[in-house]
């Protein structure tokens, strides 16, 4: 095991990272600040930026799972995903254009999120617990963000910039569990009218239900199991695309309907001000 690293490092990672987003201007890498490869430090960043931001008074409202693709983990040296925390600003209702300047380096992915009806406090949940558990699932975009310069990142750098999180957007239209067969849905995500990504339930980790068994596990080790009201965006179910100013996305997911997201454009802010 890597030796403990001093309070200081991780308090000066949170900072280079908190400085970034309040800026606007991305960041070096963080891992050179941090141990190699020490992701249990690089989540103890991740918990002084979410503790400072229930402090100011921002809200959690559930998590999000990345790196659920074998082809990324592959990229990034890791063999198990992670996770991060969602809070209520971070959520964006669908037609609500996303204004220019708000993300840094931003990238749109579908992916099936899912809302609790019941606590997951158990080291072992089982599908039947979820399924219990879950209320509904929901068609999602994940606005995935790094306050790192040219998304230069490794398991280290994601997962102390609180999982590369940015924004999301939810569809409007639940769906029992039992309406829906997720390991088997299609999803095609558009950008601008023109394919952008597409990718199936498979693609998340097998299923969006294993990724979000291996979060409710993760997290009830950790003292701080899901609860109910809980979102949970179970990762990409296809490769992600870069957005810009005035690009408009669209992701249908059978069985679970239709979500788009809309970036405004700075021309278009300024006109209507």
């Amino acid at each position: 095991m890597s030796a403990p690293t001093p309070d200081g490092a991780v308090t000066e990672a949170a900072a280079v990272l908190a400085e970034a987003a309040r800026t606007g201007v991305p960041c070096p890498p963080v891992r050179s600040l941090l141990p190699e490869a020490d992701v249990e430090t690089a989540y103890a960043v991740q918990r002084l930026y979410v503790d400072r931001a229930v402090a100011e008074g921002r809200r959690p409202v559930g998590r999000k799972i990345g790196l659920t693709s074998p082809a990324v983990q592959r990229q990034l040296g890791v063999d198990r995903p992670d996770f991060g925390a969602l809070f209520a600003d971070m959520a964006v209702p669908e037609g609500e254009p996303i204004a220019a300047g708000r993300l840094l380096q931003p990238k749109v992915e579908a992916e099936v999120a899912l809302v609790l009806g019941e606590d997951l406090p158990h080291r072992e949940p089982t599908v039947a617990d979820l399924l219990r558990a879950t209320a509904f699932a929901l068609p999602a975009l994940e606005i995935v963000d790094s306050r790192i310069a040219g998304w230069d990142i490794t398991i280290v750098d994601t997962v102390a910039d609180n999982a590369s999180c940015g924004l999301f957007v939810l569809g409007g239209t639940p769906v029992p569990l039992d309406r829906v067969d997720l390991r088997g849905v299609r999803m095609t995500l558009t950008k601008n009218g023109g394919t952008a990504s597409r990718g199936t339930g498979a693609d998340c980790l097998g299923s969006p239900l294993t990724a979000a068994l291996w979060l409710a596990s993760t997290l009830a080790r950790l003292g701080d199991p899901l609860r109910a009201g809980d979102i949970v965006l179970t990762g990409a179910l296809g490769p992600m695309a870069a957005a810009a100013e005035g690009d408009e996305f669209s992701a249908h997911i059978e069985g679970l309907g239709t979500v788009g997201a809309v970036f405004a454009s700075a021309t278009a802010e300024g006109a209507g001000a």
